[in-house]
């Protein structure tokens, strides 16, 4: 089976490719190969390559930046998507797609539940939201998975961020009202794995939007004190953290109070079993950076 990656150098990308080699013919395309602001370019591609399924691993991530470019990020995460999922469903491929916790405002009191409405705060969010919708309107098979708080050993993220400066400072600021699930890009492409094993062999539950993030929940304070145990643990010095409110790290781009996600119906409808926030972590650690 012809599986296409778009999307190279990204945390979930990089994950994928290492986790899907063997399972299927993988054809990665980069932004080297293919201009996601560039529609018939995408059409062209993926014309010619004909693959049995897409996996959209490519987005605009840069949440601050986005607020003084919403052309791009609405050509990355909203245009884009939408042609994918036209020519997929022309190809009768499926599609999945990774989305985000930042389609929501963040003032619901409990876990965001996938029909829960979406009111994004920030180009970003809106961007991404726009692009779910393009992708619904099509019509075809497609999963469009939301996740949050994404980490690895590789890019730039918080796990990484706060491992140096943790080493490099005596105090640091971390914020501490904004709740969610640190999830590893390893536990999001087993996952996306584990989809395409129960698809192949006819025990695809229903296609649509679900949430998939590591279980549990904390603070971004939260995690960087985990990671600043892990590397107490390794005997090194770290520096002494302060919890402080969204209010007092401002940014361009406003960011949910509550970014967390409910998981339960990936996990009923396609017995997908997910990690705590916590083992993920050590798993991640674990592995060579």
């Amino acid at each position: 089976m012809r599986i296409l990656l778009l999307g190279q150098h990204g945390q979930v990308s990089r994950e994928l490719q290492s986790r899907l080699q063997g399972q299927a013919e993988l054809l990665v395309l980069g932004s080297a190969q293919l201009d996601l602001r560039q529609p018939q370019q995408i059409r062209q591609q993926l014309r010619s390559l004909r693959p049995a399924l897409i996996i959209n691993a490519a987005a605009h991530t840069a949440v601050d930046q986005a607020e003084s470019e919403p052309e791009q990020a609405f050509a990355i995460n909203a245009t884009a998507p939408g042609i994918i999922a036209e020519e997929a469903a022309d190809l009768g491929a499926p599609l999945i797609h990774y989305s985000t916790d930042y389609v929501f405002d963040g003032r619901k009191a409990s876990p965001y539940a996938e029909d829960d409405a979406p009111n994004p705060l920030s180009v970003y969010g809106r961007s991404k939201l726009a692009g779910e919708q393009a992708i619904a309107a099509v019509g075809g098979a497609h999963l469009i998975l939301r996740t949050s708080w994404v980490y690895s050993r590789h890019g730039r993220n918080f796990l990484l961020t706060m491992q140096r400066l943790l080493q490099e400072r005596d105090s640091l600021s971390v914020v501490a009202d904004q709740m969610g699930a640190p999830t590893w890009a390893g536990t999001i492409a087993r996952a996306t794995g584990q989809l395409l094993q129960h698809w192949q062999a006819g025990r695809a539950g229903p296609w649509g939007i679900y949430h998939l993030t590591a279980l549990g929940e904390t603070s971004w304070f939260g995690f960087a004190s985990a990671i600043a145990a892990q590397l107490q643990a390794q005997g090194k010095p770290v520096a002494a953290l302060q919890a402080i409110p969204s209010s007092a790290y401002p940014t361009p781009a406003q960011r949910p109070l509550n970014s967390r996600l409910d998981c339960a119906r990936l996990q009923r409808d396609w017995q997908i079993q997910l990690p705590s926030w916590q083992t993920a972590l050590a798993e991640c650690l674990s592995e060579p950076g």
